[in-house]
């Protein structure tokens, strides 16, 4: 029987980028309605069982209340904590059970987690932080109708998902931490609220997505090239005062214009060296790893990157098929018609 998991974070989209940009409070109570709308599509879609992340809202629980499908849905047994480490635990226990995908509620950080407990589940992140560089700005109707076609193998993996790369810090041969979307190198040993928001510290950029309509760090380089989800590259940004002026949004509402010393891409395999030392670097927009004095460490792009549900290709593909429409040949077909009928 097919089984979908659902994450959802209750922290996300409540981060201190609300008070020094312009970023929206994404409240629970938004994320239960959604979380509601993708039960329904993972039922229109056939999907036997759920097994969700337990949290201390109880997003899952509320989404629930009142609403009458038949499916075998239970919360993942676990050792709670209510921070991050819930959504890597709750991705693993995913894993080992089978699960066809799981659906996350969370911006980058969140699924940057997630993405550390599994290689093998494809995910469907549904945007609720406040990076969004990976997740989707999706109706959660199509969300759960999209995961369930995947899970239930109703659209199979190679037709509708895409393997990610991923970018990975690395010293003396093992991976230190990994990002989904950017590493920042900042030229500080400061983490505080581990939120990014300020350029004057940046020194280093490396990007494995890149677009010009996004906000954050890969907007950056989004205004010099763009990179696709599934595109196997990345981008290496080093700054300098002597640098030419690129200006993005870096944050909701928030332009800065930062100077690039040089840009460069690359491939699968490819390592560029960390060039400050003692630093932080910033992973998916939040400071994470202290770089310590004397340590030489490098960045990699790596094609071993979390599978992602492609939406528009496994709808694509459910439309091609006749799923919903098994009656409708003709115009699949590619035959105009008339009251349903062939028109000659």
């Amino acid at each position: 029987m097919s089984l979908v998991g659902i994450i959802a974070n209750p922290a996300s989209g409540t981060d201190i980028r609300r008070l020094v940009a312009y970023g929206s409070v994404f409240n629970n109570q938004e994320k239960v309605r959604i979380v509601r709308r993708i039960l329904l599509g993972l039922a229109a879609a056939g999907v036997a069982r759920i097994r969700y992340m337990p949290d201390y809202y109880g997003i899952v629980e509320r989404a629930l209340d009142g609403l009458k499908i038949g499916m075998d849905i239970l919360p993942l047994q676990f050792d709670a904590r209510a921070d991050q480490r819930d959504s890597m635990r709750a991705a693993e226990i995913l894993d080992g059970a089978g699960a066809g995908a799981i659906i996350t509620l969370g911006g980058d950080g969140t699924n940057r987690v997630v993405a550390k407990g599994t290689r093998r589940v494809p995910l469907l992140p549904v945007s609720t932080g406040t990076n969004n560089v990976f997740p989707y700005m999706i109706e959660g109707t199509i969300a759960g109708l999209a995961a369930g076609l995947i899970a239930a193998g109703k659209v199979p993996r190679e037709e509708g998902t895409f393997r990610s790369t991923r970018v990975e810090v690395v010293a003396e041969g093992q991976v230190l931490d990994i990002a989904i979307v950017d590493a920042v190198v900042c030229d500080d040993m400061f983490i505080g609220s581990r939120a990014v928001w300020k350029t004057d510290t940046i020194r280093q950029i490396f990007l494995n997505r890149a677009s010009p309509v996004s906000i954050g760090f890969s907007a950056i380089g989004g205004m010099l090239r763009s990179i696709a989800p599934e595109e196997p590259l990345g981008m290496h940004l080093a700054l300098g005062e002597s640098g030419r002026p690129v200006t993005a949004p870096i944050a909701p509402g928030v332009f800065e214009a930062v100077r690039v010393e040089n840009a460069a891409l690359m491939a699968p395999g490819d390592e560029i060296e960390i060039a400050f030392n003692p630093c932080v670097v910033a992973l998916d927009g939040e400071r994470e790893l202290e770089i310590r004095k004397e340590r030489r460490a490098a960045v990699r792009i790596s094609a071993d990157g979390p599978v992602v549900v492609d939406v528009g290709r496994t709808m694509a593909f459910a439309e091609k098929s006749g799923i919903f429409a098994p009656d409708m040949k003709e115009l699949q077909d590619g035959r105009p018609t008339r009251d349903g009928l062939p028109v000659h």
